[in-house]
């Protein structure tokens, strides 16, 4: 459902909160890492498709993290890409602008688990008609090694989050991150969810944009608590293996189904900022399978299953 966003003082807002948040969230991890972000300002050419910039945070082979990236951007577009407009063709050809912070983090260490976390707000234009606004967003966990305190632990933030905003949120956006963060090819989740939703403009501006700031501004206390419990735990390279092939999955979910890369490759993106969420290290097997009563096993058991966490 979409809805009429009130003027351009609205997506000003949106665009210094979101900044703002990358900032926080990026210093955040510096600090847990030992290493700052180093920061890439960016900006479209004139003549390409998309107008407009952003900046993406990034850390690589740090001491923490293999991989850490997080990036704001802002572009314009003359039409929507079908991505966008699939589900609401009355507002195919229409120019848009697209706004988000969207971050995927790997840790080195097996036992810690690699997160997603995205907010975005998309506004559609015409001449002569109010532009037309929804948001979106979410974040899920990745774990290689399962631990119940952990999910649980990330469930109920996410629920605490979006408490305020109605009681049938979470049971939704947790339902709707089961469903959209599925490996159909494979039969298999592709972690152990959170929230997901998208489209979203049901109560109006201000109070679409209070639920989102929310769910932006709980990522820390969510994905902190769990890596600080699990960077010190000893691992070799059976686990250091077992990661990267289930990193596999990770990528096979974002090139096939992932909306927000088929969003960013379909109408210009900067490939460099789309394909940021790749693990560094990864790799396949042919028609493996864990040993059974392994933990290895009981990742595919006891986690890798639509479940109740909170």
């Amino acid at each position: 459902m979409t809805d009429s966003i009130h003027d351009a003082h609205d997506t000003q807002t949106v665009r210094a909160w979101m900044q703002g948040l990358q900032t926080r969230i990026a210093d955040a991890l510096g600090g847990f890492d030992g290493t700052p972000l180093a920061t890439d300002a960016w900006q479209r050419a004139p003549g390409e498709k998309l107008r407009g910039g952003g900046c993406t945070r990034i850390l690589e082979n740090g001491a923490f993290f293999e991989r850490a990236g997080i990036g704001f951007s802002d572009v314009q577009g003359d039409a929507l890409p079908g991505s966008a407009s699939a589900l609401r063709p009355q507002l195919a050809g229409r120019g848009f602008e697209a706004m988000g912070v969207s971050l995927v983090l790997h840790p080195r260490n097996p036992y810690c688990p690699t997160v997603h976390m995205n907010v975005r707000l998309l506004v559609a234009t015409k001449a002569g008609e109010a532009p037309v606004f929804w948001f979106g967003g979410g974040m899920d966990l990745t774990p290689y090694y399962g631990f119940e305190e952990d999910a649980r632990h990330f469930h109920r933030v996410c629920r605490d989050a979006l408490q305020p905003y109605g009681d049938d949120l979470y049971p939704r956006f947790k339902r709707w991150c089961d469903d959209y963060f599925f490996l159909k090819h494979r039969n298999e989740p592709r972690g152990i969810g959170g929230i997901f939703f998208d489209d979203f403009a049901e109560p109006g501006f201000e109070k679409s944009f209070a639920m989102v700031k929310s769910v932006g501004d709980a990522f820390l206390n969510a994905y902190l608590p769990i890596i600080e419990r699990r960077r010190g735990m000893p691992y070799g390279e059976a686990q250091r293996d077992f990661q990267a092939y289930r990193r596999g999955r990770y990528v096979e979910f974002n090139l096939v189904f992932d909306r927000g890369t088929l969003f960013g490759l379909q109408s210009g993106g900067r490939t460099e900022s789309i394909l940021m969420s790749m693990p560094p290290v990864v790799n396949w097997r042919y028609n493996w399978q864990p040993e059974p009563g392994t933990p290895e096993a009981r990742l595919y058991s006891d986690f890798l299953v639509q479940r109740e966490w909170v």
